[in-house]
């Protein structure tokens, strides 16, 4: 939703922090990849120390890349329908490890599959639309997004990390986050259905009727 509503505004913000990457040259695709790597060391890194804010902190670093890898490729003209392709997977997989290593280190892991596939649903429900029919990526602006995801897991590291000096638990917190993260992304998967049926119910109606076979 905030990307959809506001990109034209953001657009500009990850344009001007990507310069540095500009001049090093590096691709869209490299900074994709990078931003997969450090999603796997950080997630590796919280399955050693287990500190829920310190995870938390180095998520919102990491998932910067996903931004960035858009705005080196418009600033450097390589926008292509490969790379698009591959920042899409790339998303999902990130996705995947740090709920895995939500899940491995806190054994939850129904939780964790609970909340995955609310995301890799709100995905493919766009996606499967696009095949069907011509639909612009900007114009779903539905309510937790992937923008949203990362957002939300981030602040709930950071809070599971602030629990213990609250008196509760920092386990707690991340249960009932994923659970919210679950709910929200498939709420957002079913509006994204609602959506889609009525677009390719538009679509159907605009068809013109087909002719009947001659007869022999």
């Amino acid at each position: 939703m905030i990307d959809g509503l506001f990109k034209r505004h953001i657009d500009p913000l990850w344009e001007s922090l990507s310069t540095p990457l500009v001049r090093a040259r590096m691709t869209p695709n490299q900074v994709t990849a990078t931003g997969l790597v450090l999603i796997c060391l950080a997630s590796l890194a919280y399955l050693w120390h287990g500190n829920a804010a310190l995870f938390g902190g180095t998520l919102a670093v990491s998932f910067a890349f996903d931004a960035l890898d858009g705005a080196v490729a418009r600033r450097r003209d390589m926008c292509t329908r490969s790379g698009g392709y591959f920042d899409a997977m790339v998303d999902r997989y990130q996705e995947l490890v740090v709920l895995a290593a939500l899940a491995a280190a806190q054994d939850m892991w129904g939780l964790a599959l609970f909340a995955f596939s609310g995301g890799v649903l709100t995905s493919y429900a766009k996606a499967r639309t696009a095949i069907e029919i011509p639909i612009s990526n900007e114009a779903w602006p539905d309510f937790f997004e992937r923008l949203e995801r990362i957002i939300f897991l981030c602040a709930m590291l950071l809070v599971a990390g602030a629990a213990p000096f609250a008196g509760v638990s920092g386990a707690t917190v991340i249960a009932g986050g994923l659970g919210v993260y679950g709910v929200l992304s498939h709420f957002t998967a079913v509006q994204r259905m609602r959506r889609a049926v009525g677009l390719l119910r538009a679509a159907d109606s605009a068809k013109e009727p087909q002719q009947a076979d001659a007869p022999e």
